[in-house]
């Protein structure tokens, strides 16, 4: 049985299946594959033809049991926009289960929000400290260089799927409601594949 992400960003091609694998490796159940990320631009990914026609391209994937959809809601509502999406790429798939994610404001959110377990990794600061309220930056790239030594700067391309394989799980769950959204969403998938679940999420994280 395949997972099939779709994303957004360059860099997500690489970093989801490596934040995915993670997850499931926190499930202790390997009886799903996660698949390499279909990449469709913001605007395709807005847009009720151009979600069902992505739908139908994660289909094609051979033992599609689930699609899951990951992509940044810029200044969009999560609570509002996600639904939609949700509604749109479900009506396309069919039996297939559907999940959208949508990371608030940016992919980056999860990052700042458990930064103390980047330090010293890829210039980020030793004394780097985790933002407040991390969903409530609009810029969450800019501050995450923020916390990042003089000079250096992030790349989306060349750090994000780093970044991802570093961060403290526990505290990004914690911190943001579009992290413990995708928890949930890739719990639901990973049940709808024949996983009986353990404990989701793990009691640690609550």
């Amino acid at each position: 049985m395949i997972i099939q992400p779709i994303v957004e960003g360059y860099g997500e091609i690489d970093a989801v299946p490596v934040l995915l694998r993670r997850l499931q490796a926190e499930l202790g159940i390997h009886t799903f594959q996660i698949a390499r990320p279909i990449r469709r631009r913001r605007s395709e990914l807005a847009t009720e033809d151009q979600v069902r026609r992505s739908v139908r391209l994660a289909l094609g994937t051979p033992q599609c049991g689930g699609v899951l959809i990951i992509f940044d809601s810029d200044d969009a509502c999560p609570k509002q926009f996600g639904p939609t999406v949700q509604s749109w790429a479900q009506a396309e798939a069919g039996a297939v289960p559907c999940a959208v994610v949508l990371a608030h404001h940016e992919f980056e959110a999860w990052f700042i929000a458990a930064i103390e377990s980047l330090r010293g990794f890829r210039w980020v600061r030793l004394d780097a400290t985790s933002h407040p309220t991390p969903e409530g930056v609009r810029d969450c790239k800019g501050a995450l260089e923020e916390r990042m030594y003089d000079g250096a700067s992030y790349s989306p391309r060349v750090d994000q799927a780093a970044f991802s394989s570093r961060i403290d799980l526990r505290q990004a769950h914690l911190s943001c409601r579009s992290f413990r959204r995708l928890t949930k969403a890739f719990g639901q998938l990973a049940e709808a594949a024949g996983t009986t679940l353990p404990t989701w999420p793990p009691a640690a994280w609550l």
